[in-house]
């Protein structure tokens, strides 16, 4: 299993300790990834564009860079920017850059999917023109998560990431925390993509993740 759950330095992960922290990653270790499966040899990006171009991917991204970076999901109000972290002039640019790497690159959009916080259906916005917002991508609301909030993030995000698109690549805009409970995999940095073979009834396999700053290089 990949690196704990939340344990890191980064404000935006909450992180549990002592005795509790053990018993939650050790009970999530047999309960909460039973269909997740990473490849044992990640896919570098040039072949995950390859694979995008065929279509029948869910790729996942995390919203572009913010100004600040702090846990917001207490007090944030859906449909108030002004209540949540928003998108930095560098966020509009990567996310920006992301979208015209697609079109270069030829990889087909399907469905695109954001999460409710403004951050989130920005970016899908700028990257890929339109979006449908669903709360299944949310944060729990919470800076401490207990086990049953990562799960209620697992169970939500789980669905979409094993859904085999109608056409093109279904792309998921949304945060760290529910991928990170749905995965064990915490996307960093901001902007970052993750491509995954959706395998229907819950199951997924993650190929691999490019930078935000690696597109251009990409032929």
């Amino acid at each position: 299993m990949p690196a704990s759950l939340f344990a890191n330095n980064c404000p935006e992960r909450h992180v549990r300790s002592g005795i509790s922290k053990a018993l939650s990653v050790a009970f999530l270790a047999v309960a909460v990834f039973p269909a997740y499966a990473q490849e044992s040899q990640e896919m570098k990006p040039a072949a995950l564009v390859e694979a995008l171009q065929g279509g029948g991917h869910v790729i996942f991204m995390r919203h572009g860079s913010t100004e600040t970076d702090y846990a917001d999901q207490i007090k944030a109000e859906m449909g108030n920017c002004a209540s949540q972290r928003v998108l930095s002039e560098a966020g509009w640019t990567e996310v920006k850059a992301i979208g015209a790497a697609f079109k270069r690159l030829e990889i087909p959009v399907g469905e695109v999917i954001s999460s409710e916080y403004c951050r989130a259906w920005k970016s899908a916005d700028l990257a890929f023109g339109s979006y449908t917002m669903n709360a299944d991508l949310n944060f729990e609301p919470a800076e401490e998560y207990t086990d049953e909030q990562i799960a209620a993030m697992r169970d939500r995000m789980v669905p979409h990431l094993s859904k085999t698109p109608q056409e093109g690549n279904t792309v998921l805009v949304g945060h760290d925390d529910p991928f990170e409970a749905a995965t064990s995999i915490y996307p960093e940095p901001m902007g970052v993509v993750f491509v995954l073979r959706p395998e229907g009834d819950g199951g997924f396999k993650v190929l691999g993740s490019i930078a935000p700053d690696v597109w251009n290089s990409i032929p």
